[in-house]
């Protein structure tokens, strides 16, 4: 007999109740950052890419993300 695989159990999955869709997203206008908003253009561009290369942007981004929100701790 082998044993049962790991995973969620049997059964409806949590989420939220039916008819209830995701909160809109607020608009926050001119507030920006350029190294964020060209570290999101990367990430949506990355679709167009090889997998190799795809995993190379988004740790680029991260980074990039990462640097970002530590100078703000700074400021």
């Amino acid at each position: 007999m082998t044993a049962p695989r790991p995973g969620p159990p049997p059964g409806p999955r949590p989420g939220p109740p039916p008819g209830v869709g995701p909160a809109p997203v607020e608009e926050i206008g001119e507030a920006s950052h350029p190294a964020v908003d060209a570290a999101v253009l990367g990430m949506a561009n990355a679709e167009a890419l090889a997998p190799a290369d795809q995993i190379a942007q988004y740790e680029a981004a991260y980074e990039t993300l990462r640097e970002t929100l530590a100078t703000i701790d700074q400021a």
